[in-house]
């Protein structure tokens, strides 16, 4: 592993320079992976690794019609290398397990008795696993169990790899049955498509994937831009003018900026009045919300968080439900003036 300084703090971390493709073939050249689950990460990981030469096939429910036509539009054949669930991971020597965490408690049941000694179970993420007394996934003893993480949805996964990117992945070793349990992870990471790897345990992985979403990535990010819009709003200025000042600065330039070169040089690329009000705003927004962060990071590493996403997923009204808030979110004044300033964008 390459040691690289992030930040003053010395990490361990796996580059493509130091494991290659090429390398990550000759491990995995006699491995079946077996990808269960076509719905979110399922299709990026299984077509990166399909598209870079490994053997792949797809475990997918066919009374989930959509899913399963959409491996077969992916080039996925039924019989051939698109099977359901428990028939493919029959056939795996790897079975990524990539339903969703409310399905792979209810599916574990019936897959568990599908691993063969010396398989290797994965996952990216560590929910079952961490929350093992609330899911009931428990692994066999003789079968490696094995995480790689992308920091990414499905659809990034996917869109980096085409670009000739990477999302960056975290791993980790659960179980090490075989002894190649971290080479088979890290083969799997590079041949999904990581941009580099760097290593966590199964707990870390759930407990800051939990709060980053239900934080800055997403959960916060769209309460502060409904907060702000909000008071632009009550205090006269147009739905254009706020949700510009909202999102359409941050998404189409700034977050850019921070994306080259790191905050410090975005903040050096803005006027100087920008600069200094962010610099003493700052630390206001910090101090109000570190509270909020500080709850949410206890709430996960508890499993009170766990709890409340397996018992309202797990409900059987749980989609019209979820419907119901996702529109309600894309129906408010200013995702609908959103929705406008994209029309408008110029055609690139």
């Amino acid at each position: 592993m390459a040691k690289i300084d992030f930040g003053g703090v010395i990490e361990n971390v796996v580059t493509r320079e130091e494991f290659p493709l090429s390398k990550a073939r000759e491990v995995l050249k006699n491995e079946i992976v077996a990808v269960i689950g076509y719905g979110v990460q399922g299709p990026a990981q299984a077509m990166n690794m399909k598209d870079n030469g490994i053997n792949v096939i797809i475990g997918q429910a066919p009374e989930f019609k959509a899913d399963w036509d959409k491996a077969i539009k992916d080039g996925f054949v039924p019989g051939k290398t698109l099977f359901p669930i428990e028939e493919a991971a029959k056939k795996g020597t790897i079975i990524q397990y990539l339903v969703s965490d409310a399905a792979q408690r209810i599916i574990w049941p019936k897959l568990k008795p599908c691993l063969n000694e010396g398989d290797a179970l994965y996952f990216s993420h560590g929910f079952s696993i961490t929350y093992k007394e609330h899911t009931g996934v428990i692994p066999p003893a003789n079968v490696d169990v094995i995480l790689c993480a992308p920091k990414g949805s499905g659809t990034s996964v996917r869109r980096n790899f085409l670009a000739g990117a990477g999302i960056n992945s975290s791993f980790s070793v659960f179980q090490d049955f075989t002894g190649k349990a971290e080479e088979r992870t890290i083969a799997l990471g590079i041949a999904i498509g990581s941009g580099y790897l760097f290593p966590t345990t199964f707990e870390q992985e759930v407990f800051s994937d939990l709060t980053g979403e239900r934080g800055v990535l997403m959960g916060a990010l769209a309460g502060i831009m409904d907060a702000q819009y909000q008071v632009l709003r009550q205090n006269g200025h147009s739905p254009s003018e706020a949700f510009n000042e909202t999102v359409e600065e941050l998404t189409q330039s700034l977050i850019r900026l921070v994306d080259e070169n790191g905050m410090d040089w975005m903040y050096a690329n803005c006027s100087a009045t920008a600069q200094r009000g962010a610099l003493d705003w700052r630390p206001k927004f910090k101090a109000a919300t570190l509270p909020v962060f500080t709850e949410l990071y206890q709430k996960v590493k508890s499993g009170e968080e766990c709890v409340r996403v397996l018992k309202s997923t797990g409900a059987v009204n749980y989609k019209e439900v979820l419907d119901g808030e996702l529109k309600e979110l894309g129906n408010s004044e200013m995702w609908r003036a959103g929705a406008a300033v994209r029309k408008l964008r110029p055609v690139k």
